[in-house]
């Protein structure tokens, strides 16, 4: 039973999709993310859904980021397990 299922989705509310992310600097995610899990901790290099491209240094295992990126560039990134949640 899902008792939020006349719940309004927003961008504060909880994800309902997830995928691995495996990092490429030439291919955008097939669906622009609302948070990326770090599995393994490292530094991850992004391109943020207005086109900036940023890297997040050190981040730590476990970690929750709540970004709205398009693409997860294998360049720059050292961290692994990512998942991208929408």
């Amino acid at each position: 039973m899902d008792t939020f299922k006349k719940h309004t989705r927003s961008l504060t509310s909880p994800p309902e999709h997830a995928v691995a992310i495996l990092p490429h600097d030439g291919t955008d995610l097939a669906v622009v993310t609302r948070a990326l899990f770090i599995g393994s901790g490292g530094d991850v290099a992004v391109r943020m859904l207005d086109g900036s491209q940023v890297t997040l240094a050190n981040v730590q295992a476990g970690t929750m980021l709540p970004l709205r990126v398009d693409r997860v560039l294998a360049t720059g990134t050292t961290a692994g397990a990512i998942l991208g949640f929408w």
